[in-house]
């Protein structure tokens, strides 16, 4: 499931807001939840960045540990772009932030440019 948590009406109405910006540049509707923030826990390793995990390649050469791979902002990014949620241009506009390698990003782009919406 996809979600954001508020803690509160400010959050709330914020999340709301960007998504209602950003659903008017898409054609699928946008299915996040937007939901008050409660109790919290992991997901199984296995979960974790699904989407990542289903090119495996690709995950084992970032070489990181579950931790990492559950906190890191770079796999979370990377993660959406597995799933189709990004362009090959938001991509090209984020790689040099991400700081992966050449070969990682050659990954990634070939992935993008695969996926059929």
């Amino acid at each position: 499931m996809s979600a954001i948590f508020y803690h509160d009406e400010e959050q709330k109405k914020l999340a709301e807001q960007t998504r209602n910006e950003h659903q008017k540049t898409l054609r699928r509707p946008i299915v996040t939840k937007i939901l008050p923030a409660k109790r919290f826990y992991d997901a199984e390793d296995y979960h974790q960045k699904y989407l990542l995990r289903q090119k495996p390649s690709l995950l084992r050469s970032l070489g990181l540990n579950s931790v990492e791979l559950i906190n890191s902002s770079v796999v979370a990014r990377l993660n959406g772009y597995m799933g189709g949620y990004g362009s090959l241009k938001d991509f090209e506009a984020e790689v040099d932030d991400l700081k992966i390698t050449d070969a990682q990003a050659d990954m990634v782009r070939k992935i993008i440019s695969s996926k059929r919406f």
